[in-house]
């Protein structure tokens, strides 16, 4: 309860007061440290309370976020380091040999089964892919996390201590060594592996007057990339420069997009790892890449009445739900649609997954959005997707 309310408390403190950039961080800072002490004053968990503050804190808007979330991420750099370091203070390298081991043989333990299975039943909801739940199981056990649990029991004078920290030093070193350098490997055998060329070059996250949700994107472009064969980008994507040999032209005197060339584009955070598909690798099938069109198809001349009907989404005002899909999104994104362009409604894209010269919208696909103030649970649409199958299957259309 502290952390809840300490963590509200630090995103008015911060939004209210007028101070120097400089000094943000250190006021969140100091009203961390107070959460802290005040918690274990009171007899309760500091770090706990810190966790729940921060999780508060860090899920609300909150003046200059980017850069305490640059400067809280050093901090937790040198939380780190720090950790490390005094761990080498308190261990006893030759307390080690006694537990030597049995500590191995627990990290091994944790390492093949222990963790696998949590990771296992942990993930076993969300319906992962099996590499997936492989690799994640593997990525793990060694860190900040197991140094606090064993340099605990050692500043707290508890009796035994040593060997909670000493058999914590020989699983992180065991982790280290057998998972530590083994990542790579893992991921190329179980094909995980990101192709060098995938991705933006940077993402820049960007606080400007109005508070609109935009991010600056960087991409480089690559010698297969669609975008050099023709695929035009979606409305939500706003290129402003194109960096070349050097030179900065504005985009829409830049001519055409080259190979090497790195193209500047406002997006909003949501949608910035969509333009993958456009800028990085080579496009995926229609069926195989549902982060891009959606994970179901919608029929353009169902009505909005029968997706308010089956999601509860709100409307605008000025729209009638006679209107048919296609005819919203057409009145929405102007004259020329693109395929990869997004309409909005409430916690719902509609994404134009197929167009006839520019002005027919010929297939629509339906994406959930997984995050935003507005984003409903999963199941509610799971508890209504059959009826809205059943409602949409006469006019399903697939090319």
């Amino acid at each position: 309860m502290i952390g809840l309310i300490a963590g509200l408390l630090i995103v008015e403190v911060v939004n209210r007061i007028e101070l120097e950039e400089a000094l943000y961080p250190i006021v969140v800072m100091s009203a961390t440290l107070c959460v802290f002490a005040i918690t274990g004053y009171l007899g309760g968990s500091g770090f706990l309370a810190v966790y729940v503050a921060g999780v508060v804190a860090g899920n609300r808007n909150m003046r200059g976020a980017s850069r305490l979330r640059r400067y809280q991420n050093g901090m937790t750099w040198l939380a780190q380091i720090v950790m490390f370091l005094v761990l080498g203070l308190i261990a006893t390298p030759s307390q080690f040999i006694p537990v030597a081991f049995p500590a191995i043989a627990l990290g091994l333990f944790l390492i093949v089964i222990g963790r696998p299975v949590a990771v296992w039943l942990c993930l076993l909801p969300f319906r992962y892919e099996r590499r997936t739940v492989v690799f994640t199981s593997w990525v793990g056990l060694r860190g900040a996390v197991s140094i606090l649990l064993g340099i605990l029991p050692a500043v707290s004078g508890i009796e035994g201590a040593e060997i909670y920290l000493n058999v914590a030093f020989i699983m992180v070193l065991t982790s280290l060594l057998v998972q530590g350098w083994t990542i790579r490997p893992a991921a190329r055998r179980l094909k995980l592996i990101v192709p060098p060329q995938t991705g933006p070059v940077e993402r820049v996250e960007l606080e400007l007057p109005g508070s609109p949700s935009q991010e600056l994107v960087v991409y480089r472009v690559m010698e297969d990339s669609p975008v050099l064969s023709g695929s035009q980008l979606p409305q939500w994507a706003r290129p402003s420069l194109v960096a070349r040999d050097g030179v900065t032209f504005n985009y829409a005197q830049s001519g055409d997009i080259r190979a090497g060339d790195y193209v500047y584009l406002f997006v909003p955070p949501e949608y910035a790892s969509l333009l993958d598909r456009v800028f990085a690798e080579k496009p995926h099938s229609d069926g195989d890449d549902k982060q891009f069109f959606g994970e179901l198809r919608l029929d353009p001349e169902s009505t909005l009445a029968d997706l308010k009907s089956v999601y509860d989404v709100e409307l605008p005002a000025d729209v009638s739900d006679s209107q048919t899909i296609h005819e919203y999104m057409r009145a929405v994104l102007g004259s020329q649609a693109v395929v990869g362009d997004r309409v909005s409604v409430g916690p719902l894209d509609l994404v134009v997954c197929g167009v006839h010269r520019g002005a027919t919208i010929t297939e629509v696909g339906l994406a959930f959005r997984k995050s935003g103030p507005s984003a409903v649970s999963g199941r509610k649409y799971v508890a209504r997707l059959p009826s809205f199958l059943q409602r949409l299957r006469s006019g399903y259309r697939r090319k």
